[in-house]
């Protein structure tokens, strides 16, 4: 190679090297999208806010459990959150023997016809629900509207009456269900009619600690069922049944796993690192039987978790965090027989929290979107760098083939931000899927929000932020 031509290579190599190392740097959310549709647009994002401190005027973080539901009847589907709202996971400061006092929120949003118009109540607060942490829609009462069941971390299960038509400006009738006070604590809820006779059951796992510690690892805390007969608001028309005891259960998820048109239950169990599920019987009783979920390449926790079917093979697959990142199990031909692990993608060094699944660029499979829990300080951005735990939104492409290698699409990753929750929806109603999350450990920046999906013929920047002021984006690692 002569001199001249050399010369050429390496002052065009030099142009080429800011521009790539000064992109490797760029915070997630402001560098180009290269997301693709199936018509080929551009695909980016755009935060709304839906909820959060500053104009409910309550200290609303700790944000977790989301469900959405036509609350009031009115046609729009309305967003019911919970909210930790506090500073401190487990409610307590440094100083010895600090008894705080209870927190906790439980809101609604009420939607309109203008995605961007929401009208928030809260419906429980303080003593009622200390450190809410998930939350169930349901019509136990049967009355045609969706009642409200949360489980606190702090202490109980509370079920909330839906007054109907005055839903906005009604109090809420509300019973603690005796049989779970002073048991330990609630940290999912869920319902489904087991039995088939009409009346919704609860499933809820007790993980017996809000912060477990090495003596709560040791021992086990039931997963429980609580069936109605009678009127919801009085505590002896309630009755309890443990399914099972686990270390650390964090999930108690009714799904039809085996397909036979019977709701089953999903444990998840945090200290055992394992899924397991009960089978529902189907004999018009609630008869269950226990079956262990043998995982062969990985170890599940079962906090969040999605059920798809993604090999397309008539069963539902389990997808969720593992020690692998973020997995999917194919579910056997012989349902005790073992589920093979396939690898979607990871967000190392940030860990996977909240996913929901949906053709997000339809082209005709499920794609994932995925949110990470940051790991620093909750009310401040300190010290953290970008090899730290962040606060992290992304979505998997799915290749086709979902044993096949799947691409990341990174939204955003901030200092701050657990991103818990998120629910499908088309909220702008233009065609394309949005979502609704909520957003916890970044207090005053907590809360609901939504992200719309924009199209674009040109890349844009991969999110839009909706506050002025926010924890700082970060590239990555």
């Amino acid at each position: 190679m002569n001199k001249t031509k050399e010369k050429k290579i390496i002052i065009f190599i030099a142009l080429l090297l800011p521009s790539s190392i000064l992109s490797a740097q760029l915070p997630v959310g402001e560098k180009l999208s290269n997301a693709r549709s199936a018509d080929g647009s551009y695909i980016s994002w755009k935060e709304h806010l839906i909820d959060e401190s500053i104009s409910a005027g309550l200290p609303l973080s700790g944000s977790d459990g989301l469900v959405m539901a036509d609350i009031d009847l009115d046609g729009f589907e309305d967003v019911v959150s919970v909210h930790e709202s506090d500073a401190e996971y487990d409610s307590t400061a440094e100083l010895p023997n600090f008894i705080p006092p209870p927190a906790g929120h439980v809101r609604i949003a009420f939607a309109s016809a203008n995605p961007d118009s929401w009208t928030n109540i809260t419906i429980a607060e303080a003593e009622d629900s200390p450190a809410p942490e998930d939350v169930v829609v349901v019509d136990i009462n049967l009355d045609g509207y969706p009642d409200v069941v949360v489980a606190a971390e702090l202490s109980h299960l509370i079920y909330l009456q839906n007054p109907g038509s005055s839903a906005r400006e009604a109090e809420w009738q509300r019973l603690i269900l005796p049989m779970t006070q002073g048991r330990g604590s609630y940290i999912r809820v869920f319902a489904g009619d087991f039995d088939g006779d009409g009346v919704a059951e609860l499933t809820a796992p007790n993980k017996g600690a809000q912060r477990p510690g090495p003596s709560d690892y040791a021992r086990s805390t039931p997963v429980e069922l609580f069936s109605l007969d009678g009127d919801p608001l009085k505590g002896d028309s309630w009755t309890r049944t443990e399914l099972g005891h686990y270390s650390i259960p964090q999930n108690a998820e009714p799904i039809d796993l085996n397909n036979d048109g019977n709701l089953d239950i999903v444990i998840g169990t945090r200290g055992e690192n394992r899924l397991a599920f009960f089978e529902n019987l189907g004999v018009g009783n609630l008869n269950f039987r226990e079956h262990a979920i043998g995982i062969n390449g990985a170890r599940m926790a079962g906090f969040n978790l999605e059920y798809v079917d993604l090999n397309r093979d008539g069963r539902l697959d389990i997808i969720g965090a593992s020690d692998q990142g973020f997995s999917w199990i194919e579910q056997p031909e012989n349902i005790d027989d073992a589920w093979n692990a396939y690898q979607i993608g990871t967000f190392e060094p940030d860990s996977i929290t909240g996913m929901e699944h949906a053709d997000i660029d339809q082209d005709g499979d499920i794609d994932f979107i995925v949110g990470s829990y940051s790991r620093g300080p909750r009310t401040g951005d300190g010290d953290v760098d970008v090899n730290d735990a962040l606060g992290r939104i992304g979505w998997f492409e799915n290749p086709g083939n979902a044993k096949e290698t799947w691409v990341r699409h990174d939204i955003s990753r901030r200092k701050r931000g657990m991103f818990d929750k998120f629910i499908a929806r088309d909220i702008d109603g233009d065609g394309d899927m949005d979502f609704v999350g909520t957003r916890g450990n970044s207090y005053p920046y907590d809360g609901v929000f939504w992200i719309e999906q924009v199209r674009s013929q040109t890349p844009n920047l991969a999110f839009t932020r909706a506050r002025a002021e926010d924890s700082d984006e970060m590239p990555l690692p």
